[in-house]
């Protein structure tokens, strides 16, 4: 086009169709920096108020402690009727000292012990020194008149060599090892300090497995038929390789399996889901779902998601009204339970979950499915919310089924301690032997069982045996 020369009409129309697709192509890709760095931002921002990440994952912004618990009327620390632990006098104590005055503090003149005007008492409980108790057993030998055979006297389970260590001992370092959390060095240095037991750290290392031999399957048949169970899972280290544990429990059931799988093939070798028939609580990996048809799904997680999702997308509403909508049904369903009904009260629990189940699809008219396969962290929360909404909202319709699958995740959150402590087991036998004993310290705490009995009854063969059935 030469100088001076208007371009023609086709000249310019040609030019604003070029400029229209260039258009184009830049929205199209301001749209997808856009979602980029949206998606950028949320991954910055999850922690573990808004995800299912852990507390210790925090990093660079670690958020200020927001429970996402309703408010309440109650005060902080002990609730009223709660039971006290402060110390009192006993009516019978072990020791009676007497402290006599010898003069009087006013005038100086000497006292006389028969010019008593009463005692004022002062108990102080205190630990005796620990010394080690041997006791030796004798197993004297006789010889028969007609035979000339010699015959030995049998010896308590506990003497199985000339010299050893009784029940008592193990008990406390398995104790030690598996509750405490301390490490086998450490312990065999604790009972050598405090009870003048020199025991070596292969003793120590090696008292896990006799026990766990007793208590193969101690709770698997309990838990099986339990009303309602919780089941999650969560990455240890075995062998120098990433495994799983798996927990199934109740308010009074503790078992676990370390497995190389996280889904259903190490939920077989578990062997409780094949056999269950209650309603199975979990955080919703589809691996349960193969399972029964009881399902209901942690709301904790529920609630972790809306708030990313109201933090994604400040610009709605839905999100606050969900996460509202779910906390006054578990109110509610908390309310039902205490006042001894069967069933949150129809009027009440139709309008809220009415209202949760219209939030959703609002929710989903607002966020649409993307073109692309992969879609938004919103969008799947929403689908989820909505394809599994019986399992979502069982708790409200059950009053068995707890809101949270937080039991299970009790139940493993000492073991994520013991990962830190040690880094994890150097092989699968020990991997087996340690959280099977563990599981059944947890069940006999669950059930107000002294933890020392109850082991030292497990090391000698009679471990205790649940056989109660709770609902959670």
């Amino acid at each position: 086009m030469g100088e001076g020369v208007r371009p023609s009409y086709d000249e310019l129309a040609a030019l604003v169709a070029a400029q229209a697709v260039e258009l184009a192509r830049a929205r199209e890709e301001i749209t997808r920096l856009r979602d980029e760095v949206a998606q950028l931002k949320r991954r910055l921002g999850t922690n573990s108020g808004n995800s299912s990440m852990p507390p210790s994952s925090d990093r660079f912004s670690k958020p200020a402690p927001k429970s996402l618990r309703g408010k309440t009327n109650r005060r902080q620390g002990k609730q009223p009727g709660a039971p006290g632990t402060s110390l009192s006098l006993v009516e019978n104590p072990d020791t009676v000292v007497d402290h006599t005055p010898s003069s009087c503090s006013g005038c100086g003149t000497a006292l006389r012990r028969t010019d008593r005007a009463g005692a004022i008492r002062r108990q102080v409980v205190d630990l005796p020194e620990v010394r080690p108790s041997v006791t030796e057993h004798r197993l004297h030998r006789l010889r028969c008149r007609s035979c000339c055979r010699v015959t030995t006297a049998p010896g308590p389970a506990e003497a199985t060599a000339p010299a050893c260590y009784g029940p008592n001992v193990a008990a406390l370092a398995v104790y030690l090892l598996t509750y405490q959390h301390i490490p086998v060095a450490r312990t065999a240095q604790l009972l050598a300090d405090l009870m003048g037991l020199p025991v070596s750290t292969g003793r120590v290392a090696g008292v896990l497995t006799p026990v766990a031999a007793h208590l193969d399957g101690f709770a698997e048949q309990a838990l099986r038929a339990a009303p309602v169970a919780h089941f999650d899972e969560t990455g240890i280290r075995v062998a120098g390789k990433n495994w799983w544990l798996h927990v199934a429990c109740t308010s009074r059931l503790t078992a676990y399996l370390p497995h190389r799988q996280r889904g259903g093939e190490a939920m077989d070798e578990f062997g409780i889901l094949g056999y269950f028939r209650g309603v199975a609580v979990h955080d919703g990996l589809m691996s349960y779902q193969e399972f029964g048809r009881n399902h209901a799904r942690c709301n904790a997680h529920h609630l972790r998601e809306l708030v990313a999702a109201g933090e994604a997308h400040p610009e709605h509403s839905w999100p606050r009204i969900a996460i509202k909508a779910l906390e006054e049904l578990n109110t509610a369903a908390h309310a039902a339970r205490d006042a001894g009904l069967d069933a949150i009260p129809a009027h009440i629990l139709d309008p809220l979950i009415s209202r949760f189940v219209r939030t959703v699809h609002l929710g989903l008219l607002l966020h649409p499915p993307s073109p692309n396969r992969k879609q938004s962290k919103t969008r799947n929360l929403l689908v989820r919310l909505r394809d599994y909404q019986h399992q979502v909202l069982l708790f409200a319709r059950n009053l068995q089924v707890p809101f949270t699958n937080n039991q299970a995740e009790r139940d493993l959150r000492m073991i994520k301690a013991q990962l830190k402590i040690s880094g994890g087991w150097r092989t699968p036998h020990g991997a087996h032997a340690w959280l099977r004993v563990r599981g059944y310290i947890s069940t006999a705490r669950k059930n107000g069982l002294h933890i020392i009995t109850a082991l030292r009854d497990a090391i000698t063969g009679n471990p205790w045996l649940p056989t109660t059935i709770e609902t959670t």
